[in-house]
């Protein structure tokens, strides 16, 4: 079965080629590392809203909505009034945090390395 992208399809013997394609779709999107990092504790939606500023509803609703069909947040419902949700990660998203902070030690060694780089020319 392919798997949906915003690109479109993309071809199972291309995710066999390069597992990398893989991860690209189950974390593309303008948000979601940055909704993955935030879950590391869990939240409600307004928090989420809160500490993703930019992001509209819509959007961080949909990005919660692929995460979950990608298995790497849980969305709790509690009935109650008013109802209240909440997002956590699943075993498959805390294994993606070790991840997220090695990009964000990259990131810092990146732009200290974009600064001396400005500091010399």
């Amino acid at each position: 079965m392919a798997r949906t992208t915003f690109e479109g399809e993309v071809p199972e013997e291309q995710i066999d080629v390069c597992p990398v394609t893989e991860t690209q779709n189950v974390i593309a999107g303008k948000w979601k590392i940055i909704i993955l990092w935030h879950l590391k504790e869990t939240r409600r939606f307004g928090e989420l809203q809160r500490l993703v500023p930019g992001v509209s509803k819509g959007i961080l609703t949909s990005q919660l909505r692929e995460l979950e069909r990608d298995q790497m947040i849980h969305r709790k419902v509690y009935q109650e009034v008013p109802p209240k949700v909440e997002y956590s990660l699943t075993d498959a998203g805390k294994s993606f945090i070790p991840i997220l902070e090695n990009m964000g030690e990259w990131g810092r060694k990146y732009a200290m390395g974009k600064q001396k780089t400005k500091k010399t020319i």
